[in-house]
């Protein structure tokens, strides 16, 4: 059935997806307490979504590496420079939590180089934004920024990586017209900032 307030593709019932499908969005609704509109949204098509899943899963909650933050700043970064409202305010939503900062969020979306980063946060953001946008102009020098910011190559490519998968994921919430869950406004909102 179509929800235009979720997307503008057909939105399916959880009983009439596969199972394994079904038990996962469950198991996020018992867990947030609602079921992000990009699952019902990329759930309409199951196998594709299997594989988005594997990807972002393989990407976006290991333990090794980048932090869980900063693996969100990357995505809102991205996100905001790709126009993707979904991604921005969901994300924005994780990263609030994730950095136990309210404004964190807010001050990347709308324009991270002004936003109160750490010299390592500004390289990474400053790699993930070139990968986004001109990945073709990327030099070695480019590569030596990272490592001298302290960044091994594996969390060099998980940089590159998350940001090549959120760009493909950017584009297909906005071709799908996906709508953020209003819960995602709120998340995170009631953390107290940092003492600056």
């Amino acid at each position: 059935m179509s929800d235009p307030t979720i997307s503008r593709f057909p939105v399916p019932d959880l009983d009439d997806l596969p199972p394994d499908i079904a038990d996962r969005l469950r198991a996020v609704q018992e867990k947030a307490g609602f079921i992000p509109n990009i699952f019902l949204t990329f759930a309409y098509r199951p196998a594709e979504f299997r594989a988005f899943l594997a990807y972002h899963d393989a990407l976006m909650e290991k333990d090794e590496g980048l932090t869980k933050a900063e693996r969100e700043m990357i995505v809102v970064a991205t996100s905001s420079h790709n126009n993707c409202q979904y991604c921005v305010i969901a994300h924005g939503a994780i990263l609030r939590v994730r950095a136990r900062d309210p404004l964190i969020a807010d001050t990347i979306a709308v324009n991270y180089r002004k936003a109160n980063l750490s010299p390592r946060h500004r390289a990474m953001l400053d790699h993930a934004l070139k990968v986004t946008s001109a990945s073709h102009t990327l030099e070695e020098a480019d590569f030596d920024r990272l490592a001298e910011a302290g960044f091994t190559e594996d969390e060099i490519w998980d940089i590159g990586a998350i940001a090549a998968f959120f760009a493909m994921g950017n584009r297909l919430a906005n071709m799908a017209s996906a709508r953020p869950n209003t819960e995602f406004h709120t998340i995170g909102r009631d953390i107290a900032p940092a003492a600056s």
